[in-house]
C-alpha cells in the first residue's frame, strides 16, 4: 500500500512499448503507477496496479480510475499512450478499421480522461499527456494514414482545449507527437526503412518518448503544448 502523498499515474498502453517504459520511468521518480491494457499482466510490485481491459470499452476507463482511488487514494497523472495504427489507403479502410482506431484512439481517450479529471479538480491539480503522432502535422507520401490523422489529431485540439478550460483551476493537459518509435508495432525488417522517413535517419527509441513526458510532468508552466519528438519530421522533409 501506498502512503496518500504518494503521487499516482494512471497509463494505458501500459503492457508492452512505450507504456511499459513509461510505467518504469514513473515508478523511477517514485510515484505508484495504474497500468492498464487488454492483455497485461498482474505486478509482483506494490506500487502497481495492473487492470486488464479494453479502453474502447468505458467501463474499462470506470474500473481504472475507481481501482486507482481504492488501492491509491488519489489520481495525479493521466497518459493517454493507448493507440491503434492502421495504415492503408484512405478508400481501403474498411468500417472494422474505422471502429477499431476510432474505438482506442478517442473513445478510449473521453472516458478516462473525464473520469481523471473529475478527481483532479476534486484535488486542486493534475496533469493529462496525451501521445499522438508526428504525421497529425506531417502528412507523408510514404505512409497513407487518414485513420490516424482523424483520430489523433482529434486529441492534438482536445489537448488545448483541455489545457485551456482547466488553466486556472490546477490541471494541466499536454500531448508528446513522436515519430515512429521502436516498438512492437513495427516489424523488425521494417525498422530500415522507417528510419529513412525521418530527417536524422533514424527512428526513436521508447526512451525518447519517456523522457518528453517526464519533462513535461515537471514542467508546471507548460500547459497546451505539442512537444514533437520525431526525428524532425513535423520541421520537413
Amino acid at each position: 500500500m501506498s502512503s496518500q502523498n504518494q503521487k499516482v499515474a494512471v497509463i494505458t498502453g501500459a503492457s508492452q512499448g512505450i507504456g511499459a517504459a513509461l510505467v518504469e520511468a514513473y515508478r523511477k521518480i517514485g510515484y505508484a503507477v495504474v497500468a492498464t491494457s487488454r492483455g497485461i499482466d498482474p505486478s509482483h510490485d506494490t506500487g502497481v496496479l495492473t487492470v486488464q481491459g479494453d479502453i474502447a470499452d468505458p467501463t474499462t476507463a470506470e474500473r481504472v480510475i475507481a481501482g486507482g482511488l481504492e488501492r491509491f487514494g488519489r489520481i495525479d497523472t493521466l497518459i493517454n499512450n493507448a493507440g491503434v495504427f492502421i495504415a492503408k489507403p484512405f478508400t481501403d479502410y474498411t468500417q472494422d478499421d474505422y471502429a477499431s482506431v476510432t474505438g482506442v484512439n478517442l473513445t478510449g481517450f473521453f472516458r478516462i480522461t473525464q473520469l481523471a479529471i473529475e478527481q483532479m479538480l476534486h484535488q486542486g491539480a493534475g496533469h493529462i499527456v496525451n501521445i499522438t503522432t508526428s504525421l497529425v502535422d506531417n502528412a507523408d507520401s510514404n505512409v497513407t494514414s487518414v485513420l490516424a490523422s482523424l483520430t489523433k489529431g482529434g486529441l492534438q485540439s482536445a489537448t488545448k482545449a483541455l489545457a485551456i478550460e482547466y488553466a486556472t483551476r490546477g490541471v494541466r493537459t499536454n500531448a508528446v507527437s513522436p515519430g515512429l518509435i521502436k516498438t512492437p508495432m513495427h516489424a523488425v525488417e521494417a525498422h530500415e526503412a522507417l528510419a529513412g522517413l525521418h530527417p536524422v535517419g533514424r527512428m526513436g527509441e521508447p526512451g525518447d518518448i519517456v523522457d518528453a513526458v517526464i519533462y513535461l510532468e515537471n514542467a508546471s508552466f507548460v500547459t497546451g503544448e505539442i512537444l514533437h519528438v520525431d526525428g524532425g519530421m513535423s520541421a520537413g522533409h
